[in-house]
């Protein structure tokens, strides 16, 4: 007789975890939930394994609400450094071409930057997980293989210069989804005149999280307390899966339109918004899922628990 496989802990909840350097995003995921036990897993948007920072890993109930952060907005401190080309746009790519940097100001260098302020088209690069004809792209570049690729509408909301010693600038990025960081140093350097790419990477920011506000969590966190085998110190780190969305208005419902809601049916709740996403809560406050504005002002069920 066949032994029922473990299906791991019911745990639910937010980690926001501090990615290391060298360890792909799914490595770092799989870790999480092998310290956690938990039964389903997921995060919210890669980081290269040479880049560092928020990985929000979505545990349970949460993995259901990870495309809404997927969507979100991210922000990235990146140093770039200028004068060298490299293959991959990144440091750890085969070098290009090398070009002199000298004569080039901070002046120069804000004046490119607010080139690439707003909306622009960026085109992804061959190393990322961009797919053509069923292929990642980064698997037909390691054969040396380069295809057309469409620019990308992007929104670049600031980005801003906290240094300035050519041949290495350091950056503050605040930017939409599908931003490819490696790209935009790689384009400024074009703008400059002398080339460059991602020397260090840092994802700050992703959605209402954000490093300036709330610590991040190391894996040498998570695993010092999954040594000690306390879930209850484990799942203390996590955060409440509404907390994804706290940037929306939040709608509170009455019993009755709870229980028709729950299944599966458009509520009219007075004073709710007028358009747009919003979080749904029970009289207990009790967190029930994400609806959407009707034009009819009724709200409806988009994702629930």
């Amino acid at each position: 007789m066949l032994r029922r496989r473990n299906p791991g802990r019911p745990v639910t909840g937010i980690l926001l975890l501090d990615k290391p350097l060298g360890l792909t995003s799914n490595d770092a995921l799989q870790r999480v939930k092998r310290y956690y036990r938990a039964a389903k897993a997921g995060h919210t948007g890669s980081l290269d394994p040479l880049a560092t920072g928020l990985l929000p890993c979505c545990l349970g109930d949460s993995t259901k609400f990870s495309a809404f952060l997927l969507d979100a907005d991210k922000r990235y401190r990146v140093r770039v450094r200028l004068g060298v080309t490299t293959t991959t746009a990144d440091a750890e790519g085969e070098v290009v071409e090398t070009v002199p940097v000298e004569g080039i100001t901070e002046e120069r260098v804000r004046q490119v930057l607010l080139q690439f302020l707003g909306g622009i088209d960026q085109l992804p690069p061959m190393y990322s997980a961009v797919k053509h004809q069923g292929q990642r792209l980064y698997k037909l570049a390691r054969q040396g293989i380069e295809v057309e690729r469409q620019p990308r509408r992007i929104q670049i909301h600031a980005l801003d210069l906290l240094d300035c010693a050519p041949p290495e600038i350091e950056l503050d990025v605040h930017c939409s989804k599908g931003t490819y960081v490696r790209t935009l140093a790689e384009d400024i350097g074009r703008e400059l005149g002398c080339g460059g790419h991602v020397s260090a990477l840092r994802r700050t920011g992703v959605g209402p999280y954000d490093e300036t506000a709330m610590p991040f969590v190391s894996i040498e966190q998570v695993a010092a307390l999954a040594e000690e085998e306390t879930p209850a110190g484990l799942d203390a780190l996590l955060l409440p899966l509404d907390t994804a969305l706290g940037h929306w208005p939040s709608v509170r419902l009455s019993a009755d339109a709870a229980f028709y809601l729950q299944q599966g049916q458009a509520v009219l709740v007075p004073q709710a918004p007028t358009e747009g996403l919003v979080r749904l809560y029970d009289q207990s406050s009790r967190f029930l899922g994400v609806g959407e504005i009707l034009d009819d002002g009724k709200v409806q069920p988009k994702r629930l628990i």
